[in-house]
């Protein structure tokens, strides 16, 4: 379901799931919430990136799935997204998103999740959760901190995708490029000291949340740990 590979400080993780476009179910999910966890606890890695194989980074949740879910179900299986996603933040390390094919809905959220986000000139993006009934849930609130309140409503009201320029011009996408875009963005990050990375990805996560005063006073306490 997911394939992973170590070398030099970066962890690659792999959606492996091409014969369904990696559209998530719960073995899928629960395999890469695995492996997620054991990256926290590797304290070795510096960088980890986020990919699919073949054709899509995803598809979206697996449409089987989600057509035997009930009232009782759903939030169980929306949780298990939503539990990747907050692994992916929760990680003290820069997470790179290396996006091609197809982004689509629950991918979107796991790829919004990330901290970092390349794309594929001919990288697809969508919420069509709509147009099968359902709203776009947990992580999709994500998508106005990126782009802003009116396009993240466009995306989730309509359910039309957009291209990578579009993406990239609105801010959900960070870089359009392919391996080599995201292979400089690792070496870069690789450059910086660990210990700074955790600290300021904990506060690029305050500050999406917190009043400004708040942001402010946890922004001075870490820089007064930064020099322990």
């Amino acid at each position: 379901m997911v394939d992973v590979e170590s070398e030099g400080g970066v962890v690659r993780i792999f959606l492996n799931r091409p014969e369904k476009v990696n559209a998530l179910h719960s073995p899928l999910l629960e395999s890469l919430l695995e492996s997620i966890q054991r990256v926290e606890h590797a304290r070795e890695l510096r960088v980890m990136v986020l990919g699919g194989r073949g054709k899509a980074f995803c598809g979206g949740a697996d449409v089987g799935e989600l057509s035997a879910l009930d009232a009782e179900s759903a939030p169980r299986f929306v949780e298990k997204i939503h539990a990747v996603c907050r692994a992916i933040r929760k990680l003290p390390l820069p997470v790179v998103a290396r996006l091609h094919g197809a982004v689509i809905g629950a991918g979107l959220e796991i790829a919004a999740a990330c901290d970092l986000r390349i794309a594929a000139e001919a990288t697809i993006f969508s919420m069509p959760e709509v147009r099968l009934g359902i709203p776009s849930v947990v992580e999709a609130a994500l998508l106005p901190r990126l782009m802003g309140s009116g396009r993240a409503a466009w995306l989730v009201l309509t359910g039309e995708p957009i291209d990578a320029r579009r993406a990239h011009e609105w801010g959900l996408i960070e870089e359009i490029g392919n391996d080599d875009a995201v292979d400089q963005v690792v070496r870069v990050l690789l450059k910086n000291d660990r210990e700074a990375l955790r600290m300021q990805k904990q506060l690029l996560q305050l500050w999406e949340e917190a009043p400004l005063a708040s942001s402010i006073e946890k922004s001075i306490a870490l820089f007064g740990e930064s020099k322990k």
